[in-house]
């Protein structure tokens, strides 16, 4: 019994021993988790098991300096912003302290092995003025091959106008990019995808576009234009093998018809063709060819702008056809000999002049000219153009003496009947020397007449001092502005 008392007592005493380890440890273990965090405990997935304060809050700072934000872009490439780049730092609000605290140290035996999860808002702040020149770096804003979007255009393929595929390109919109970096960093996230955020530049207009397919269709429609102008011995043409000289591409992916360029055409057809005040080849009744200086008014002379906003329209309007130029003055005949078959013709020299109709002569008289003794020759060397047609008029300034023929040419020039003139008067050439008119052209009354009726305003008349001279003395006298001059009685 003594043996077994003895046992008893080990026994009882182990117990007691072993009762106040384990009172020891739970109270060591509520005593240690007053300050620290139960294994395996994590805040927001950080392991803080093990930890006090300071400790949890080390680790959670360090975790936010292992911060990477993944950023995915096009054409497989990804950039990575870390917490170190934008100096990420956590702002402890007492929230770390405040999970210590609520810990109940009492049933630390029950979270021995798994401890306890935490999911809380950890604040933070990061230096904003970094995130520039993060994104500086990036190869979504240094790469070498970035590649601005691009709209369709339309395309000159050489037989009609296509419309070409628009390119997307890799440039980001930086603002936006930037507000969404900005964004994912503030609430933590760990990746975005600049695709999925719509972060990329656009073209604004694409080649399935029914404007631009509709402004490659009014092109090609410009390519059947057809048209001519046919000037006599002359032709000019705009069709499919010029067309495209008159087109420009413009910063609308297109080409517009330039107007520029078709005034330039048009000044080449007038240079061609115009010969209003210009000199030219006439063939005189004896037949001899002579050159008329330039300086006349008679002659085509094509009026530039209207002719180039009339063609301008008559293309954009898909007009094909023959088309006249507008005209600023017109001749008789639109060939190279712009004359014509009906005209008059005068030689100083000669003191003699005729009339053409339809190449046919119809009056062949002696006239009178400008007195050349007085300075009152009449202008010569030049094609002139009739300027008015007036029957039985009178000149105030010339003693208001009536004529019955009026047609006036150059200055106050004209061609009119003098029944002052004596036949003999008219007969002697030599008459205009020294009793000359103040510059017109004294003519029979028969022959005034007859060409009177046969020309008319806009006609031709043709003045040449000889045909060895055709530029002869011009007025010089300030009373050459008469209109007539009565003879020496």
């Amino acid at each position: 019994m003594k043996k077994l008392s003895k046992n008893l007592v080990s026994m009882l005493f182990l117990l007691v021993l072993l009762i106040l380890i384990l009172i020891g440890i739970y109270a060591f273990g509520i005593y240690h988790f007053k300050t620290h965090f139960y294994n395996n405990s994590t805040i927001n997935g950080i392991n803080v098991g093990e930890m006090t304060a300071d400790q949890a809050r080390y680790a959670i700072q360090n975790q936010m300096r292992k911060y990477t934000l993944t950023c995915k872009e096009r054409n497989n490439v990804t950039d990575k912003i870390t917490g170190d780049q934008i100096y990420l730092t956590y702002q402890d609000d007492g929230t770390v302290d405040k999970l210590l605290d609520d810990q109940d140290s009492r049933f630390w035996i029950f979270h021995i092995t798994l401890g306890k999860k935490y999911h809380i808002p950890l604040g933070y702040t990061y230096d904003s003025s970094s995130i520039e020149d993060v994104m500086n770096k990036m190869n979504a804003f240094s790469a070498p091959d970035i590649q601005a979007p691009e709209n369709a255009k339309i395309v000159d393929n050489g037989s009609d106008f296509t419309v070409s595929e628009s390119v997307q390109g890799n440039t980001l919109n930086y603002e936006k990019t930037k507000a969404a970096i900005i964004n994912a960093i503030e609430n933590h996230k760990t990746e975005i995808d600049f695709e999925d955020l719509d972060l990329y530049e656009k073209p604004t207009e694409n080649e399935s576009s029914s404007d631009i397919q509709e402004k490659a269709a009014d092109i090609n429609k410009l390519l059947n234009i057809n048209i001519t102008y046919n000037l006599a011995d002359q032709e000019f043409t705009i069709n499919s093998s010029n067309i495209r000289d008159f087109l420009v591409e413009d910063d609308k992916e297109g080409y517009t018809l330039s107007k520029d360029k078709l005034a330039e055409w048009v000044k080449n057809m007038a240079y061609e063709t115009d010969t209003y005040g210009l000199s030219r080849k006439f063939r005189t009744t004896s037949g001899k060819e002579i050159q008329l200086e330039g300086g006349g008014d008679y002659g085509w002379c094509i009026y530039q702008e209207e002719t180039t906003n009339d063609l301008y329209n008559a293309i954009l309007n898909g007009d094909s056809g023959q088309r006249d130029p507008i005209y600023l003055y017109s001749a008789l005949d639109r060939g190279a000999n712009d004359i014509g078959g009906t005209y008059v013709e005068i030689c100083i020299t000669k003191q003699e002049m005729w009339c053409y109709k339809d190449g046919t002569l119809i009056v062949d008289t002696p006239v009178i000219t400008g007195n050349h003794s007085l300075g009152q020759d009449t202008p010569s060397g030049s094609v002139y153009a009739i300027d008015g047609k007036e029957s039985n008029t009178t000149f105030p300034e010339a003693h208001n003496v009536k004529i019955s023929y009026w047609l006036p040419f150059v200055d106050s020039c004209g061609i009119h009947d003098a029944y002052w003139r004596t036949e003999a008067q008219f007969e002697n050439k030599n008459t205009y020397l020294t009793n000359g008119s103040n510059g017109c052209i004294n003519t029979p009354k028969d022959a005034a007449a007859k060409i009177f009726d046969v020309m008319d305003v806009g006609y031709p008349v043709v003045v040449y001092y000889s045909e060895d001279q055709p530029v002869g003395p011009q007025p010089t006298s300030a009373d050459a502005s008469a209109n007539v001059a009565l003879s020496n009685q």
